[in-house]
């Protein structure tokens, strides 16, 4: 009996090929969407976390250069909130560079060093500043010198202060009785400002306290610095902003001070 050889077939499968990924478009609600959420978070922090700032003026030189653009704190010294428990607040100190509202003109933002808390005495002698008896080592301000001396800045409250002098009309009346034996006295609920560059600040010796209200935050860094004359940006007009846009595109490489680039403010 023979035995009937059947032939053996082996069968291969085929890899089944991958499925098709349909290409879903955005639509153009989903596009203004996300665009409206990246700009309503930008709009939130700009509004209550942080703030872009730029120093017009010498008043903190060397502290603060014209030009530089710094993005400034505007939670911790900020009233506390419910709504933001974990976040650290904190009352502002002698010592810390502040940005502020003018007293008497909300819409002009400055930014000063904070010199007195509520309660303290303060006065100047030869431009050195005595905070309830105990002179200041302040080795960021500037020195007063022969040549710079003025008695009215350097010797304040002593020197009483009038309009002609620079001083605002309402705080030459009312200085005289914040001062008890030689001393300004701050108020609960007020602070007192000057710049770093003494002789050209106008501060709290011209327009006395700032109210705690009008505190608004600390600059934290420094994260653009442009060599900019200090009458800048006080020119108005379409043709200059356009001049100068045009300066700072020609000129971003060689007049950006990058030594000062994210320079931590002290």
């Amino acid at each position: 009996m023979t035995k009937k050889n059947t032939p053996h077939f082996t069968t291969q499968t085929e890899a089944a090929p991958p499925p098709v990924q349909e290409k879903v478009e955005e639509t153009p609600f989903e596009a203004a969407a996300s665009i409206c959420s990246v700009l309503v978070i930008g709009l939130f922090i700009l509004t209550f976390l942080c703030q872009n700032f730029v120093i017009p003026s010498g008043s903190m030189e060397k502290t603060l250069l014209v030009g530089d653009h710094l993005l400034v704190d505007r939670i911790s010294l900020a009233p506390p909130a419910r709504w933001m428990p974990l976040v650290h607040y904190r009352e502002p100190r002698r010592g810390d560079v502040v940005v502020f509202l003018k007293p008497g003109e909300p819409d002009m933002y400055l930014v000063k060093r904070l010199i007195a808390v509520p309660g303290d005495r303060i006065h100047l002698r030869n431009g050195i500043v005595i905070v309830n008896g105990v002179a200041q080592s302040e080795p960021l301000a500037a020195p007063t010198t022969s040549d710079n001396y003025r008695d009215y800045l350097d010797d304040f409250p002593a020197v009483p202060m009038s309009p002609d002098l620079g001083a605002t009309e309402a705080w030459s009346v009312a200085m005289p009785g914040y001062v008890h034996d030689g001393d300004l006295v701050v108020p609960p609920g007020r602070y007192f400002m000057m710049g770093d560059n003494r002789h050209n600040s106008l501060d709290s010796r011209y327009w006395g306290f700032v109210p705690r209200e009008n505190i608004l935050g600390r600059p934290l860094f420094n994260y653009w610095s442009f060599k900019t004359p200090e009458d800048q940006y006080e020119q108005s007009g379409l043709a200059n902003n356009l001049a100068w846009l045009g300066h700072v595109a020609l000129h971003f490489f060689t007049q950006t001070r990058w030594n000062r680039t994210l320079h931590i403010i002290r």
